[in-house]
């Protein structure tokens, strides 16, 4: 008789789980996965696809509007908010079909319920307890919102994936990639958007350039940008309407949301009475392989909180995979990991931003380009390109790409390959680019800004002089 029930069993059915779980029922190890909604997770259901497609849905207005310019004649188009949202929750439905019938296929069963670590080799089900040589945590994450008055009045990026009505006025908390994201869709749509900041701007963490050419282009777009502020709660009117109330103003909308971060799903599961360390947020400790501190338990994905993005996940679960169950150990690489942000416009970014490059590599030379793109010459929309790359002055090497702009996420995604590879300026100076894009500004940058620190030593040295 078999010594456990299982060889894997995975806590968690969203994309590191599921990636991890197939993985290993491939290479032969009986797989066990139990998830408590449905199949796919955050990513499929309540994050990535569904907020693309209402993206999708957002970039039409823009296109009835530039298509006048280039010679079209439009009619006053109309929206119908239920029609996309029914479109949108067909797809998730299709989808959760498709990840069931891959793991169907791949041999892993799927027990329905919420899962709990009872011990180092053995999880609880629905009150049925199940042993495996290996436990992988890959729980993922959830909106988190602050204690504030009225924050019950508010609702999540879950939330706004399931309105049932497009809201006339929006507020929008938080100026994060989940934000940023919201407020374009909403006021594509049609919705008086005005975002709270803590903050001097938004996408705290990305390069200053790509915050500052960001916020430039959303405010052209009439979205309104509250900065520093610090939000006292929130109020619900006998007409249904929420006043947000801030130490300034008192603005009225008809919906709150809350975009204010994530917190790993750890709450529950068991970890820490059978020994898993937690951090101070609440995310899995792991090391490198993404073991935890007890031997036989492993976690992925969000619930870990290093790079949160479903790709990362999906190869971390795969590295595990082929660890224990491939007899080939596995890294996942954290370092030059892409990443996109499907705002209007839209973001794509690799590599250090100038701020980390200075502080890692000291010497850098940073070339950037804004310009209007040839789309719009006839459109006459007003808004502009910004591309950047930050070079290792010593030697040669691009530390960091970053663009915003239309079609910025595919561009960036073949320029991370190149920075994977190590390219240098020299080599992107010496591609041939491809006439008349976008892209091909990124091959054709010549002119360095000026090195603000070359600026201050020689400021000193003219102080010192005049004196």
């Amino acid at each position: 008789m078999p010594e456990y029930d299982f060889d894997l069993f995975t806590i968690g059915g969203g994309s590191g789980g599921v990636a991890a779980s197939r993985r290993a029922g491939g290479y032969g190890a009986r797989v066990a996965l139990c998830e408590d909604q449905a199949v796919g997770g955050t990513c499929v259901h309540r994050g990535c696809v569904p907020k693309k497609l209402l993206v999708y849905g957002a970039h039409f207005r823009a296109e009835f509007e530039d298509a006048v310019g280039h010679g079209w004649s439009v009619a006053e188009p109309g929206f119908d908010w239920k029609k996309l949202q029914a479109g949108k929750d067909r797809e998730l439905e299709r989808l959760d079909g498709v990840y069931r019938r891959l793991l169907h296929e791949s041999g892993v069963r799927l027990i329905e319920g919420r899962g709990r670590v009872v011990d180092a080799h053995t999880v609880e089900v629905n009150g049925q307890r199940y042993t495996a040589r290996y436990i992988l945590v890959a729980t993922g994450s959830h909106p988190f919102l602050p204690q504030l008055p009225g924050i019950e009045h508010v609702i999540t990026s879950d939330g706004a994936l399931r309105l049932p009505e497009l809201p006339r006025r929006v507020a929008i908390v938080g100026g994060g990639y989940i934000g940023v994201e919201f407020a374009g869709i909403f006021n594509a749509l049609g919705s008086r958007v005005t975002m709270f900041l803590r903050g001097g701007t938004v996408l705290r963490g990305f390069d200053d350039d790509v915050r500052a050419v960001l916020a430039e282009e959303m405010r052209k777009k009439g979205i309104g940008l509250r900065t520093e502020s610090l939000l006292r709660g929130i109020e619900k009117q006998a007409d249904g309407t929420l006043s947000v109330l801030t130490g300034l103003e008192t603005l009225e909308v008809d919906t709150v949301l809350f975009a204010t971060g994530r917190v790993p799903n750890t709450k529950g599961l068991g970890l820490e009475e059978v020994g898993v360390e937690l951090n101070e947020r609440g995310a899995v400790k792991v090391d490198e392989g993404s073991r935890t501190r007890v031997e036989s338990i492993y976690a992925v994905g969000d619930v870990t909180d290093r790079i949160n993005l479903t790709p990362v996940a999906i190869a971390e679960g795969r590295a595990v995979a082929e660890t224990l169950f491939h007899d080939n150990p596995t890294r996942m690489d954290h370092t030059g990991v892409a990443s996109a942000v499907f705002s209007q416009p839209p973001v794509g970014t690799v590599g250090c931003t100038e701020r980390e490059a200075r502080g890692k590599f000291g010497a850098v030379d940073v070339y950037v380009s804004s310009f209007r793109p040839m789309k719009h010459v006839l459109s006459g929309r007003d808004e502009r390109v910004m591309l950047k790359v930050i070079v290792a002055r010593e030697s040669d090497r691009v530390l960091g790409i970053h663009m915003v702009g239309a079609d910025a996420p595919e561009i960036i995604q073949g320029l991370a390959v190149a920075l994977k590879c190590g390219v240098t300026k020299k080599q992107l100076d010496a591609t041939v680019g491809i006439h008349p894009t976008v892209a091909e500004e990124f091959v054709t940058l010549r002119v360095k800004r000026p090195d603000p620190e070359a600026e201050r030593v020689g400021d000193l040295g003219r102080d010192a002089a005049g004196a």
